[in-house]
């Protein structure tokens, strides 16, 4: 990759991580399913300001609509639901080292369930030391030794599986300008999260949400989504989608800093090993580091 590339693929592994301060923020006054109606909103908005003024059109097919509905329910409604639930009870960090087990599932539906990827012995060992790193951040909590609730940490692995399912249902917008089957997946999750927002409301009011929640809101719809996925297209299209995947690796690490510089939110020991373990599963599933070490022929 290029020198412009890396700090393309810096940028948007910081504005991710962001996401999750952002959104650790906001549920602490907003609730979760609220603020997800809140987000794929604003993005849905921006991202159809930049269609038009690209003059990009729309597809409003019966069937294409259709789709979209799918696939933001997949890899919007449903995901963000489940973090955004779970970071009421978990740190910014830890909920996204848990979602960073995003490769992993994808790998399984991808290649186990649906046959639409090669098996290969490498990838199969990098699903087994990422688990175990899953397995060591939750040991605690299965052992009711912990005080990150084991009902907030699969809420966020839970959002990983959705992901997954989302980029295998994804395979059929391949056809579309990526900005296009944003756009069009950000505007169903908005259809179906609307009606759910108006009967979560609860006692919630926008006019007694404090203006710093509110950026923090903005932050997530625009700089968070819609401009993050601008920049993501970018690099996809510069860099090729094996250097994009790279931000998978950067999210958890951008993420973790922050929590603890502007949060004070600090990991525990075990939780970090996780992560570490986490890691390297990824490096392993994604196989270029067998690919420097000459070694990925005999992995097969």
């Amino acid at each position: 990759m290029s020198f412009r590339n890396w700090l393309l693929l810096l940028l948007l592994g910081a504005v991710w991580g962001g996401s999750f301060l952002f959104a650790k923020v906001a549920v602490a006054e907003i609730p979760p399913l609220v603020l997800v109606f809140l987000r794929v909103s604003l993005a849905a908005v921006v991202l159809h300001a930049v269609l038009r003024l690209t003059r990009r059109p729309f597809p409003f097919e019966p069937r294409m609509l259709g789709a979209f509905l799918i696939m933001g329910l997949l890899n919007n409604a449903v995901p963000f639901s489940l973090i955004f639930w779970g970071q009421t009870a978990i740190a910014a960090g830890l909920a996204s080292i848990l979602n960073a087990t995003t490769p992993i599932f994808t790998f399984l539906v991808a290649a186990v369930v649906l046959k639409q990827e090669p098996v290969r012995l490498y990838r199969i060992a990098g699903v087994l030391v990422g688990f175990g790193g899953v397995l060591l951040m939750l040991m605690q909590s299965l052992e009711s030794n912990g005080n990150d609730p084991l009902w907030a940490q699969l809420a966020c692995l839970g959002a990983a599986v959705s992901y997954a399912l989302a980029a295998a249902f994804g395979r059929r917008f391949k056809h579309l300008p990526p900005m296009v089957s944003a756009a069009g997946q950000l505007s169903g999750s908005t259809l179906i999260m609307l009606p759910v927002a108006l009967l979560t409301l609860g006692s919630w009011s926008p006019l007694e949400t404090s203006g710093f929640v509110w950026l923090n809101v903005l932050a997530l719809g625009v700089l968070a989504t819609a401009f993050a996925y601008l920049l993501y297209f970018k690099l996809l299209a510069d860099a090729g989608a094996t250097n994009a995947s790279l931000v998978t690796l950067l999210v958890p690490a951008s993420a973790i800093l922050f929590g603890s510089l502007l949060l004070g939110e600090q990991l525990k020991g075990y939780q970090l090993g996780g992560f570490a373990l986490l890691l390297a599963g990824l490096l392993l599933l994604d196989g270029r580091i067998l690919n420097l070490a000459g070694l990925k022929r005999a992995a097969r």
